[in-house]
């Protein structure tokens, strides 16, 4: 495809005004899965007390959402559907840095979910693709842009390969400095568990998420090595910074999504947290319901694979 007609995409970070995105999809979700199938803490959790959500439930937030990105002109893609396939997570099989689309290593369940990003990947020039050695493995949950700097979310000990949590690891840091070598890529060590949601950050957007230009929101609890935090806080600067609580990082409070610096799309019962971005930082919030989704180990960014950003 010639770089005429392709699709435009453009990246620098969370929050410039949204133009373009792939919004997972609740198509055929497929059976509840059985406790040994989970592969994120939380849905260990609602699979174990039975309180896993129907694709119903998740089809009606999902369409809030997206009726929400539409009335601010968002153009809006849909992953194609895989039959009994759990396809609402579209965060994590690629991002966008800048111009290059980085086609993630997901973890081997969920593999099968890239082949229904063809269509849109066949749309964007083929030389700003970029896939990763098969030793690097990455997900776009652990990716967090802030201009000329990338905070990546990783898990560095010597159980990596037995944690069904740990999804970035330090290979792939490597190989992004390789071919981002403009970028400050910062890596941000994170908890892990697989089957206890309090004491575990499956991405690095679960425990840190910026928004306007110069805000942000962490739950520092979530980091194992609490010397990267000051990195953060002087970044950002204390008085920038929300810090969330244990029982909000577990409803997943820093997993909202900006639409452009003045506005965020967050879950309705995030109330602390929604109060705070409109009352103190001016920000205007979409409250939608999206609990639910949240019962598998996502919120809002994870149900999204942004493309394009203007630069403001």
């Amino acid at each position: 495809m010639s770089k005429e007609i392709a699709m435009k995409i453009q990246l620098k970070n969370e929050t410039s005004t949204l133009k373009a995105v792939v919004l997972g999809q609740s198509i055929s979700m497929g059976r509840t899965p059985l406790l040994h199938e989970t592969y994120d803490a939380k849905s260990y959790e609602t699979v174990k007390i039975g309180t896993y959500p129907t694709e119903e439930d998740v089809s009606n937030e999902m369409s809030a959402f997206e009726r929400i990105l539409r009335q601010y002109n968002v153009e809006v893609f849909r992953p194609a559907t895989i039959q009994n396939c759990n396809q609402v997570f579209a965060r994590d099989v690629g991002f966008v840095v800048d111009d290059k689309i980085i086609i993630s290593n997901i973890i081997p369940n969920r593999q099968d979910e890239k082949e229904a990003y063809q269509h849109i990947f066949n749309q964007i020039s083929y030389d700003k693709i970029f896939n990763l050695p098969e030793k690097a493995h990455v997900e776009g949950g652990d990716v967090v842009l802030y201009n000329d700097t990338i905070f990546v979310g990783v898990y560095k000990d010597t159980d990596y390969a037995q944690l069904k949590s740990a999804r970035t690891n330090v290979y792939a840091i490597n190989f992004l400095k390789e071919i981002l070598p403009e970028k400050d890529i910062i890596a941000l060590e994170l908890i892990k568990h697989d089957t206890t949601p309090f004491k575990s950050i499956l991405h690095l957007d679960c425990a840190f998420m910026p928004v306007s230009k110069n805000k942000a929101l962490i739950y520092k609890a979530g980091f194992s090595d609490k010397k990267q935090l000051k990195t953060i806080y002087k970044i950002f600067g204390s008085e920038n910074i929300f810090e969330i609580t244990e029982e909000e990082m577990y409803l997943m409070n820093t997993n909202i999504f900006s639409i452009s610096p003045q506005v965020v799309v967050s879950e309705q019962k995030f109330e602390r947290l929604n109060e705070h971005l409109e009352q103190v930082w001016n920000i205007k919030v979409e409250r939608i319901p999206y609990f639910e989704v949240s019962k598998m180990g996502g919120l809002l960014r994870c149900s999204t694979f942004p493309l394009l950003r203007e630069n403001d």
